[in-house]
């Protein structure tokens, strides 16, 4: 089960309605135009088009399960006492005094740029359940970081 906003759920429902819609009848027309080209035998036209269309019905199996597996997370129930998933935190680096500012998502829902961190990252576990104030050691790949939590929100 993957714990989610209401947010990210309607992006994948509308990501599965584009390549249900759209990009599925581009693929089946690449298949047909290639196949209408001759010889199947030696056409990596054709080829290149079935393996693209498996590649999407790959993609949208994956979607359909990360549907079907979707828990949406009330964000009125949340609490800011402590963080837990779609808790926005701010934080500093003690080592630089960088400050840093991450909300907790689901996997399919990180994204960077937006500074959002998929749950399953070191950050956000080494994250989890402590409280404003707290200083918390993370393990990442580079060694160990210490971060205090300055601000816990929720959404």
């Amino acid at each position: 089960m993957a714990y989610m906003s209401q947010e990210g759920y309607d992006k994948l429902i509308a990501e599965l309605k584009r390549l249900e819609g759209i990009e599925r009848p581009k693929a089946s027309a690449a298949i047909a135009e290639a196949r209408d080209k001759g010889d199947l035998s030696e056409n990596s036209e054709y080829e290149a088009a079935k393996e693209a269309q498996s590649h999407l019905e790959s993609k949208i199996n994956q979607l359909k399960l990360a549907i079907s597996e979707a828990k949406i997370v009330d964000t009125s129930r949340l609490s800011a006492d402590s963080v837990q998933i779609l808790s926005k935190v701010e934080m500093t680096n003690m080592a630089n005094k960088a400050h840093m500012t991450y909300t907790i998502v689901s996997e399919s829902e990180a994204d960077l740029r937006q500074g959002k961190i998929s749950i399953q990252t070191p950050i956000a576990q080494g994250l989890l359940n402590h409280k404003v104030g707290d200083v918390v050691e993370v393990k990442i790949p580079r060694g160990t970081i210490k971060l205090r939590i300055d601000n816990i929100t929720v959404g």
